[in-house]
């Protein structure tokens, strides 16, 4: 079978709910703000929160750029004429997550397949569409990070699936041949449109937080019942 495992994450191995509308999110984030000497009301800070993430994504490149958000809490901050530092920004963001989660959980046997791939000495690599200091700890928060031998996010790397830069930066960091790759993820426009280009296999799986859209992109494999545990089968074959 295939000797590289790459997968989403978000909607792939972990389920995850944030609400990042919610008036106490934004209370509390104002009053961290006003703490530290940078006061914003929750409205304005919101407003400025959305046109800073606008105008950084601008900055580094438009549509397929994935901005830093770390960079956007700290211009909030400097803004105000407040000083700020990389921890402290950091800290923001750690914090923003945290106050905007709902819950998060990995998937039924997301586990028990991630070590079924390390006892075959296979490697496992993430390739997310996210932001760094909001996913890696939720990475490890789940206790999923040993099982990985590389992890790309968007926000590190300035861009985002399905751009075809994004998976190439992988396989050129890793030296693999995209013919013994195969990309597992719950978005087709991103992650099996992203594999097409990158000349890999892939496996499409629907979840509940899959976008609505679905089924115009053809997948080496389909899970359409958001059951984990049959991806087994497909990608390592039932006796392995």
């Amino acid at each position: 079978m295939y000797k590289n495992y790459i997968f989403d994450f978000y909607g792939t191995l972990a389920d995850i709910r944030t609400d990042e509308e919610s008036p106490f999110l934004w209370n509390k984030i104002s009053e961290i703000y006003s703490a530290m000497g940078a006061c914003y009301s929750p409205e304005e800070l919101k407003e400025r929160f959305r046109f800073l993430e606008r105008e950084e994504s601008r900055r580094i490149g438009g549509e397929d750029a994935e901005p830093d958000l770390t960079k956007v809490f700290a211009l909030l901050y400097q803004e105000k004429g407040a000083a700020c530092d990389r921890g402290q920004a950091k800290m923001t963001a750690v914090t923003f997550r945290a106050l905007s989660r709902k819950f998060i959980r990995a998937y039924d046997g997301v586990k028990e397949l991630l070590e079924e791939l390390r006892q075959r000495d296979k490697k496992v690599y993430l390739l997310s569409n996210a932001q760094t200091d909001f996913t890696r700890p939720e990475i490890e928060m789940l206790g999923l990070t040993p099982y990985f031998d590389g992890i790309f996010i968007s926000s590190e790397q300035g861009c985002k699936k399905p751009s075809a830069v994004f998976f190439e930066r992988l396989l050129s960091c890793f030296a693999l041949d995209p013919g013994e790759c195969i990309m597992i993820g719950n978005d087709e426009s991103a992650d099996i449109v992203g594999a097409q280009k990158a000349g890999m296999d892939s496996l499409y799986i629907h979840t509940e937080i899959s976008p609505k859209e679905y089924g115009k992109v053809q997948a080496t494999y389909r899970v359409m019942d958001g059951d984990f545990r049959k991806i087994r089968d497909l990608v390592l074959g039932k006796t392995g």
